[in-house]
């Protein structure tokens, strides 16, 4: 379907986006580091299941919708920014002994999992990107646009899963050390707050 040079190409820029700082990878740094490297890699999956919601729309036209309509573009980025300031807000109520329960309840693998679904699915600009992205490397004469897409997408979440899942064991092993002690526990907290806060403004006040 894809010619090599075509497939090589978009596999080097993935991997490169993954690395690139981001509000993706930086949420799950701060996570892996606050409450383990198995955290991390969960919300890294609940992230990449976003991504395939993300593709999905780009494969149907859906993520036009976010380029051309500014009502659905700043519903969707006001309610992303809405759940990160609760991150936020959990963030910085917590202290060293309610380290893994910031927010008031515990986050469990099904929790971890959704926090990165929403953390990327009320994001509208990663739609907008892969619509802008991906179509850049298909080919009408190689097959159906929809499916080109798809396996670009998928292509791409495999990136994202190899940098990210590395982030996650990386970050886990420092927020380890910084676990050992209670007021490193709640200097850790804080600055996740503080990155948390950081990530909800960029967001709300991103433009189409």
């Amino acid at each position: 379907m894809f010619a090599p040079a075509t497939l090589a190409l978009f596999t080097s820029a993935s991997l490169l986006l993954a690395v690139a700082p981001g509000p993706d990878n930086i949420f799950v740094l701060t996570q892996s580091m606050v409450r383990g490297w198995r955290v991390g890699l969960i919300v890294t999956l609940g992230l990449c299941t976003g991504l395939i919601v993300h593709t999905t729309a780009v494969a149907l036209g859906v993520a036009a919708l976010f380029q051309t309509s500014a009502l659905a573009f700043n519903l969707l980025k006001f309610a992303g920014a809405a759940y990160l300031a609760y991150l936020a807000w959990g963030a910085f109520r917590a202290g060293a002994a309610s380290l893994d329960n910031a927010g008031g309840e515990p986050l469990g693998p099904g929790r971890a999992y959704l926090r990165g679904i929403v953390m990327n699915v009320t994001n509208p600009k990663v739609s907008i990107f892969f619509l802008a992205f991906l179509p850049q490397f298909t080919d009408p004469a190689r097959g159906p646009l929809p499916v080109q897409i798809g396996v670009l997408g998928l292509i791409f979440i495999a990136a994202t899963v190899l940098v990210f899942g590395s982030f996650s064991l990386l970050a886990g092993v420092i927020g380890n050390w910084f676990r050992r002690s209670p007021r490193a526990q709640r200097l850790l907290n804080r600055a996740a707050g503080l990155i948390f806060l950081a990530l909800a403004l960029k967001l709300a006040l991103a433009v189409r």
